[in-house]
């Protein structure tokens, strides 16, 4: 089934605001631990978000070699 005209349109800012509210928080948190936001981008990759969250729960976070509090 194809979605035609306004429901395309809905569709497509449904899946907009989804990933808004997705992403942002997660990129919060990876500021906050002194890795770039840019790594949000590994949800995107099948594979790869597995692993990513597993070296970023076992990696160095750059944030506590300046002081900040986790």
């Amino acid at each position: 089934m194809m979605l035609v005209g306004a429901a395309w349109l809905s569709y497509w800012i449904f899946f907009l605001i989804v990933m808004a509210i997705l992403f942002v928080p997660v990129i919060k948190i990876l500021r906050r631990t002194g890795h770039s936001g840019w790594w949000v981008l590994l949800y995107f990759v099948p594979i790869a978000n597995i692993i990513g969250l597993w070296v970023f729960a076992f990696a160095h976070w750059p944030a506590l070699d300046r002081g900040h509090e986790t």
